[in-house]
């Protein structure tokens, strides 16, 4: 379940495992730029399933598509000049945009939404993944209360509210993982890509972008306004 990497130099057979596992359903932990992410592949819709399950959350705004590059927002989410040029001077870096969707977006992601949260992050174990894959990540931060959910009761139903006009609270620092090991608890992982050290526990920065005026829906690790 655990398999230790370099996260400078990852070896390309564990990527090719990864990926395969990614492709057959898998759920899988790896670090980023700011704290632990549990992600699946976006084709997979029995893996989206499962992190919905597993994050118990239903406010769709806590998931993010993790991308390699700018072009891959554009195949599922609508990015104009002024947008374009925003996200291309914050990435790659702890930021999610809020963007509004391309049709047909919703039903292949099975979102209630017409606004999906997309990143590029600054660290290379989720960016050679994803090359690797050859699509974006479905992510949700991996959180301390994904083990107590299951040793409570096994309800995984979440409080989370659906109104896009309200700012998402920050994750508590406790909350949040700093070793790889310490994600062997959560129910339903299949596999922990660990680079043997510590990750800072912090989380990204949501700028809502869908509508003209850009709104902070949370204030993260990334500046703003810059």
């Amino acid at each position: 379940m655990l398999e230790y990497i370099i996260p400078s130099n990852i070896d390309d057979r564990v990527l090719g495992k990864a990926s395969r596992m990614l492709e057959n359903g898998a759920l899988v932990a790896l670090p980023t730029d700011t704290s632990w992410s549990i992600v699946c592949s976006i084709k997979s819709s029995a893996a989206i399933k499962k992190l919905r399950k597993l994050s118990g959350e239903r406010d769709e705004r806590y998931f993010t598509l993790l991308c390699s590059s700018i072009s891959q927002f554009g195949e599922v989410c609508s990015v104009d000049n002024s947008r374009f040029r925003l996200i291309k001077s914050l990435s790659p870096g702890p930021y999610v945009f809020i963007l509004r969707t391309l049709s047909g977006t919703e039903k292949f992601l099975d979102i209630r939404r017409k606004e999906l949260g997309v990143r590029i992050p600054d660290y290379p174990v989720p960016i050679r993944l994803i090359e690797t894959l050859n699509h974006p990540l479905y992510s949700i931060t991996a959180k301390r209360n994904m083990t107590r959910i299951h040793a409570e009761d096994g309800s995984m139903e979440s409080s989370g509210s659906e109104d896009t006009n309200t700012e998402l609270p920050p994750i508590p620092e406790d909350e949040l993982f700093e070793s790889g090991w310490e994600l062997e608890d959560i129910e339903g992982l299949d596999l922990i890509l660990d680079g043997g050290e510590e990750r800072e526990r912090i989380f990204s920065t949501i700028l809502d972008m869908s509508t003209d005026e850009i709104k902070v829906l949370r204030q993260g690790a990334g500046a703003w306004p810059v």
